[in-house]
C-alpha cells in the first residue's frame, strides 16, 4: 500500500516551535521533536513498558518522559531512566526515525533508514525563498491519498466543485482546454493546460486586484507517491506574459493509514511578496478551497469502503495523467517489493522561474 523508501513531508518549521508533534505516519504512531541544539528528533509513539503512547507524557529537556510511569527516553531512543530502580533493561527502547529540514519543510524517512540520504528530497525551495512569498496551511482528509492524486491531476473539477473560488464558468468549461501530458522518467507526470482570453475566477481576479479576461496557464505536477504542485500563471489579456502573477501551489501529500492522509500545503508566489494582508487573504482563500476537495474525496472513499469498488470506473480522457500515476505507483512498489534497496533520485519538478525556460519545459 505504501512507499516506504521515500521522504514524506510532516510539517512545516512552525509546528516544531511546540514541544514536540504526535502524527500517525503510513500507519506508525510516531512522536517528533527539535532538540534544544536544533536537531530534528523521531520517535516511535509507544512506550515499550506497555504500549502506551509517548505524546500522553510529556517533554523534559530533550527527552521523552511516559506519562504512564515515567519511564524516561533520550532522541536515540534509549532510556535513561525509570523510577523505582537502577538497572535498565536492554529492551527499555525505543525506535527511532531519520527526521531532517529542508526548505522550511520536515521531512521524515519510513523505510531503511541506510537509504535515507537528504539529497533524494525533491527540490522546494520555494517554500523558503525570499524571492517567493508563502502562504502556508494544512487539512486532514479522511481518505486515502490516492484519491487526492487523482484530484489534483485533473483540475478540470475546478469549473464544478470550486464555483466560488478558482473554477471557470461552466460556459467555458476547463475540460474544453485539452491538457498536454508529458511522463518524467518513471516517477513524474505532468499535464500542461493554456487557458486563453477566460473571465477571472474569484481567486485569480483576487491575484491580480480586479476583475478583468485573462490569460492563464496551468501545470499539474505530481511525483510518485504522493507529492502534487500547481504551477499556474495569470496576466489581463492586454498585458504581456512576462508580466504574469505566478504561483506553485504545493501539495504535500502523507499518508496516515490507508483511508486517512495528511495534507501540508502552501502557495508560493512571485509578486507582491511583501504584501501581508495579500497572504492572509490567499491563505484563507485556498483553505476553502481545499474544504472543497475534501467534501467531494471524502465521499469517494465513502463509497469505495462500501461497496470495494475502485475508481474510475469509467474513464473519461480527463482520467489520462491520473490513470499514468497509479500506473507508476503500481510501478515503484513493486521496484521496492523486489529490491527492498530501491530508490529513486526526484528530477527537477519545475526550473526557478523563467517565461523562456518554462515555455521550452513545459513544451
Amino acid at each position: 500500500m505504501f512507499v516506504r523508501n521515500v521522504w514524506y513531508v510532516v510539517g512545516f518549521e512552525k509546528d516544531f516551535e511546540a514541544p514536540f508533534v504526535a502524527r500517525r505516519i503510513l500507519g506508525e504512531p510516531v512522536l517528533m521533536y527539535r532538540s534544544l541544539a536544533g536537531r530534528y528528533v523521531a520517535l516511535k509513539d509507544e512506550c515499550p513498558h506497555r504500549l502506551v503512547p509517548l505524546s500522553l507524557g510529556e517533554r523534559v529537556g530533550d527527552c521523552i518522559q511516559c506519562g504512564y510511569h515515567g519511564m524516561c527516553f533520550s532522541s536515540d531512543g534509549a532510556c535513561t531512566s525509570i523510577p523505582g530502580q537502577d538497572k535498565i533493561p536492554e529492551a527499555a527502547r525505543v525506535d527511532t526515525y531519520p527526521l531532517v529540514e529542508r526548505h522550511g519543510i520536515i521531512w521524515i524517512w519510513m523505510g531503511n533508514r541506510d537509504l535515507a540520504a537528504p539529497e533524494l528530497i525533491p527540490d522546494l525551495h520555494w517554500n523558503s525563498s525570499d524571492r517567493w512569498a508563502a502562504s502556508r496551511g494544512y487539512h486532514h482528509f479522511d481518505c486515502n491519498y490516492t484519491l487526492m492524486n487523482d484530484n489534483l491531476l485533473d483540475l478540470s473539477h475546478e469549473t464544478y466543485v470550486h464555483k466560488s473560488t478558482i473554477g471557470t464558468r461552466e460556459e467555458e468549461p476547463i475540460a474544453n482546454f485539452t491538457p498536454k501530458v508529458t511522463m518524467g522518467g518513471d516517477c513524474v507526470v505532468r499535464a500542461h493546460r493554456e487557458m486563453r482570453g477566460i473571465e477571472a475566477p474569484p481567486f485569480f481576479a483576487t491575484m491580480i486586484g480586479h476583475d478583468c479576461i485573462i490569460n492563464r496557464w496551468q501545470s499539474a505536477i505530481h511525483l510518485v507517491p504522493s507529492i502534487n504542485l500547481t504551477v499556474l500563471g495569470i496576466h489581463p489579456v492586454e498585458e504581456d506574459r512576462a508580466t504574469a502573477r505566478v504561483a506553485h501551489v504545493l501539495h504535500l501529500l502523507t499518508p496516515e493509514t490507508e483511508s486517512s492522509t495528511h495534507y501540508f500545503w502552501a502557495v508560493v508566489r512571485n509578486f507582491r511578496i511583501d504584501d501581508a494582508d495579500l497572504t492572509e487573504e490567499l491563505r484563507v482563500g485556498n483553505s476553502r478551497t481545499f474544504d472543497e476537495d475534501r467534501g467531494i474525496v471524502e465521499a469517494q472513499q465513502r463509497r469505495i469502503m462500501e461497496t470495494g469498488q475502485t475508481v474510475p470506473r469509467v474513464a473519461t480522457v480527463q482520467d489520462q495523467s491520473p490513470i499514468r500515476a497509479r500506473r507508476m505507483l503500481q510501478n515503484r512498489l513493486k521496484q521496492e517489493h523486489d529490491d527492498p534497496a530501491y530508490t529513486v533520485l526526484p528530477p527537477p519538478l519545475v526550473p526557478e522561474h523563467s517565461f523562456a525556460v518554462l515555455e521550452e519545459f513545459m513544451a
